[in-house]
């Protein structure tokens, strides 16, 4: 395992890439309605994303299974939990839940964040799910300073969820994240208090509590990208790229663009 703490100079570089999907994620914020696609959405991101020099990190990203990835970014429906892959063809509903994760690659450093977002009116139980997922980033957060460990990350988001009643997906983690976009530690969902691998000061991790509302099993869908749950039930995403400091750490991306359009709805 090899993980890469940033200069000065390489957080400033890291604080620009992430702010850029933060924008990018607002933009999106403004198309989510009924009768939208996901391809629509997918070209929208990608022309903001190079008009602001950038490059969407996600687009021909290698897939073991198959083909590169073919969009810029990743649009997950309802039971899709994450890697949805845009198309002309997923119309989005009035009552839906869509995550969309985005990554951009701008002067050599990268940036990664994801949101769901509810289109229309979303009942009551999803939304409920969507508030306890985004608090449990939050809380996992919190927990990453310098001295802690990786595990103390891991059962914040775990023990918040479990809770609810909720299940974490374990096959799929947050991750280092630098010049690229998956660096070491990987960072699950689940774990144990002072387990794992001590956070240092200056140590960028990408934090993605990955959370269902029914039972945590999933599966992969015929395109080789989409992975759903097995029970057909919604899951929910988000998803903030941090520095981990001496104290609070900070968050390099930003769900604010987001919230001024929609209003802190969870």
């Amino acid at each position: 395992m090899k993980i890469f703490l940033k200069t000065e100079d390489e957080l400033a570089l890291m604080r620009q890439a992430n702010q850029l999907v933060g924008r990018t994620l607002g933009e999106l914020a403004r198309h989510i309605k009924p009768g939208v696609t996901t391809l629509q959405l997918d070209k929208i991101a990608e022309e903001f994303i190079r008009d602001n020099g950038a490059i969407p990190t996600f687009k021909g990203f290698p897939n073991p299974y198959g083909g590169p990835f073919p969009a810029s970014i990743c649009t997950s429906v309802n039971d899709a939990v994450v890697h949805g892959v845009p198309n002309g063809q997923t119309v989005l509903h009035d009552g839906d839940i869509i995550s969309i994760d985005c990554g951009t690659l701008l002067n050599g450093f990268c940036g990664d964040s994801a949101y769901t977002f509810c289109v229309g009116e979303v009942s009551d139980d999803v939304r409920e799910l969507l508030r306890v997922t985004k608090e449990a980033l939050y809380l996992g957060i919190e927990a990453a300073q310098a001295g802690h460990h990786l595990g103390d990350i891991s059962h914040a988001v775990q023990s918040h969820c479990e809770a609810h009643g909720y299940g974490i997906v374990r096959e799929l983690t947050g991750h280092g994240i630098g010049q690229k976009m998956h660096e070491d530690p990987q960072v699950p969902n689940y774990g144990r208090r002072g387990n794992g691998v001590m956070l240092k000061a200056s140590m960028c991790i990408a934090i993605e509590p990955m959370i269902t509302q029914g039972k945590r099993d999933i599966w992969l869908d015929q395109d080789r990208w989409t992975i759903r749950t097995r029970d057909g039930k919604p899951a929910a995403h988000f998803e903030h790229t941090i520095a981990v400091c001496k104290g609070q750490a900070e968050i390099l991306s930003s769900f604010e663009e987001i919230e001024n359009i929609e209003g802190k709805q969870y």
